[in-house]
């Protein structure tokens, strides 16, 4: 019984195997240049709809349509080329790679930035402190001034 099991799963695995057809270039291929950008609008867009999904629909902003419609595509042809470059491993593996350093790169821009933020708050709420104490300060002493009169 455990041979005939093993021999239907082995055919069933070489049966399955062999229908992998190479899939040919199509005509309208995105360049791997193009395949990042839109891959890095999508992961913003993805992100922005994990976060903001209400302000999104508000907006009727579809973010698949608007990826297409900013990097001239349509959805065809974005399908044939990502199945292209995801049945060639290596040149989705660089493509891949290329997206996930520059959202890295993007993302410690972005930290830079907040940082750079968060100090020009915390200087700026110094300013009002200090002039609240000043302005405290000079209260008191006009006070005092009337008083003595």
């Amino acid at each position: 019984m455990k041979n005939s099991l093993t021999y239907i799963l082995l055919v069933c695995f070489c049966i399955s195997c062999s229908g992998n057809k190479k899939i040919k270039k199509p005509e309208n291929l995105m360049s791997k240049n193009q395949m990042v950008n839109v891959l890095i609008d999508m992961s913003f867009l993805t992100s922005a709809k994990g976060i903001n999904k209400t302000k999104i629909e508000e907006n009727g902003i579809v973010p698949e349509s608007y990826v297409y419609a900013k990097h001239n595509i349509d959805s065809l042809q974005f399908i044939e080329s990502n199945a292209y470059y995801t049945y060639n491993l290596k040149e989705y593996q660089d493509i891949i790679n290329r997206v996930t350093d520059s959202l890295n790169k993007l993302r410690d821009e972005y930290n830079v930035l907040a940082e750079e933020d968060e100090k020009e708050k915390k200087k700026q709420d110094s300013i009002k402190r200090s002039k609240r104490k000043n302005k405290g300060f000079l209260l008191d002493d006009s006070q005092a001034l009337m008083n003595k009169d």
